[in-house]
């Protein structure tokens, strides 16, 4: 008996221990991610503005359509987004499993920015936490497994950047008036389906192809090389999404679901889709 309960202290101490060193762990995350939201909102203008009509003058076809489906008239600027998201993510090969995530995203306007903070659940009991920003101009990737074990930190390389600031356009249909061009985007039609956005941050320029359907939502938007990292090395590669599911929140029409995928030369990877299940917003 003397052997059965010294071994439950040893056990239990154990446990004690390591749970004491994922809440520190926790709390060590939540610390860094506070710091980089409250970066994030402090570099955001509050300068004043309201969509109108006259904003449309010039654009292509499409994509005035999308504007007048999209936002009313006097609809204030977005300068933060803050987003709830739940979905599946997949890390590997298309014979990778689909895994559950969370994840809080903010977003600034003006000038570009967002962090994404998600908690992918690999297998039962143990969490990665993975935090995706564009901050300062400046792309960075951190993960760690239960936040304590680090797994990728990626900063300081223009391939970073470059992605970090194309996901932010491509996510713009989520605070649409950001995709105006008296936020920086600079429209050019393609076809009566089809219009390139493009968007310039400090030295960092990229371009989407957005689709547009019949009724004017954007339903899907397509890069022709966005950095995938291979094996320590980013390589350009074809990348987008898609989008369905528009309803209408604080004003606005956004889509609530969608898919983001790499276009692979013999197949399409899809690695993340997610729905939007709670969007707020602080307008200018």
């Amino acid at each position: 008996m003397s052997r059965l309960k010294t071994i439950a202290w040893i056990l239990g101490g154990v446990l004690l221990a390591a749970g004491i060193v994922l809440l520190l762990g926790s709390l060590h995350w939540q610390r860094d991610s506070g710091e980089v939201a409250s970066r994030l909102r402090e570099q955001g203008s509050r300068a004043a503005g309201a969509f109108s009509h006259g904003d449309l003058d010039g654009l292509p076809t499409p994509v005035a359509n999308y504007f007048r489906q999209t936002l009313r008239e006097g609809q204030p600027f977005i300068r933060i987004a803050e987003l709830r998201q739940e979905g599946e993510f997949r890390v590997g090969t298309e014979e990778s499993s689909w895994r559950p995530f969370r994840a809080t995203h903010i977003a600034v306007a003006d000038p570009p920015g967002f962090m994404w903070d998600a908690r992918i659940l690999m297998v039962p009991l143990l969490p990665v936490h993975v935090r995706d920003a564009y901050v300062g101009c400046a792309g960075s990737m951190h993960g760690e497994i239960l936040a304590v074990y680090p797994l990728i930190d990626e900063k300081d390389k223009p391939e970073l950047d470059s992605g970090a600031l194309q996901r932010y356009l491509a996510e713009a249909v989520w605070f649409p008036t950001a995709l105006l061009p008296s936020q920086g985007v600079a429209w050019e039609g393609i076809d009566d389906r089809t219009a390139r956005a493009t968007l310039t941050n400090s030295r960092t320029t990229v371009s989407l192809e957005f689709r547009f359907n019949d009724v004017g939502e954007i339903i899907g938007s397509f890069a022709t090389g966005r950095f995938r990292e291979v094996d320590g090395s980013y390589i350009a590669t074809p990348w987008g999404g898609t989008y369905w599911g528009y309803e209408e929140r604080e004003g606005m029409r956004i889509p609530l679901e969608g898919e983001v995928e790499w276009h692979l030369p013999d197949r399409t990877l899809p690695y993340w889709r997610g729905r939007i299940v709670e969007a707020r917003y602080d307008p200018g």
